[in-house]
């Protein structure tokens, strides 16, 4: 299977390109840089796979929740490639949770199958969601959180992971055992088979961010009130 993923939702920049059992892959600095570097930076990784786009069987992206710049970019860029691969026939996009991504990046890097994933999502909140790797596949419990770092629940046994740490200390689950992990392309990677057996394959129109913050700017008094809220509220069981 030839695969291109990508994902522009944090500071880093990160591209891969499979080709079967071959793999390509770039990493650099994201943020407002990713919109002019991202394409340039998977063409070449192409070229080094002796890949066109016509060749692709699927792009895989990492849809969000992240930065609204870098979401936009990697959709907009997934849409145009998936629109004019497959020699103009189009080909299949594949929109990836990030969260999932640094889940599946913890397990590959440092054996985690109980991971609480967690992204800075400035503003002094977090994005943060669960899962667990079951029968060989992570399965989330379907709610993404944005909260206050000190709002995240951790049950016993499992790990933090994500980039969150860096930024709040021990603000975040200070008694959890924590690792750095970030939604890699080569994460995407090796997420993109199930899910695209799983009929994750949409149409190129179809990419689309996912946004969990739907307000920027709050005032102090709903950000006291909605940080009440997720601390007070029970950790929802997984299916």
């Amino acid at each position: 299977m030839n695969l291109l993923a990508f994902d522009t939702s944090t500071d880093t920049l990160s591209v891969a390109v499979a080709r079967g059992a071959a793999l390509w892959q770039h990493s650099g600095p994201g943020g407002a840089q990713a919109s002019a570097t991202l394409i340039p930076a998977l063409r070449r990784l192409l070229a080094e796979a002796g890949l066109d786009f016509a060749a692709l069987d699927a792009i895989a992206f990492g849809r969000g929740p992240g930065s609204f710049t870098g979401l936009r970019t990697a959709c907009a860029v997934a849409q145009g490639l998936a629109f004019g691969a497959g020699g103009g026939r189009g080909t299949a996009v594949l929109p990836v949770d990030t969260l999932a991504a640094v889940a599946e990046e913890a397990r590959q890097q440092h054996g985690c199958t109980q991971v609480v994933a967690v992204l800075d999502a400035r503003m002094d909140e977090v994005y943060v969601a669960r899962y667990q790797w079951r029968a060989g596949a992570w399965r989330g419990d379907g709610d993404f959180g944005l909260c206050a770092p000190e709002a995240v629940q951790v049950p016993a046994g499992w790990t933090v992971a994500g980039n969150a740490l860096a930024a709040y200390g021990e603000r975040l689950a200070p008694f959890a055992p924590h690792v750095h992990a970030l939604p890699t392309a080569t994460a995407l990677l090796r997420l993109a088979p199930g899910l695209l057996a799983a009929g994750g394959g949409l149409s190129a129109d179809q990419a689309l961010p996912r946004y969990i913050r739907d307000k920027v700017a709050k005032t102090t008094a709903e950000r006291m009130a909605e940080r009440a809220a997720q601390a007070a509220a029970p950790l929802p069981a997984l299916p």
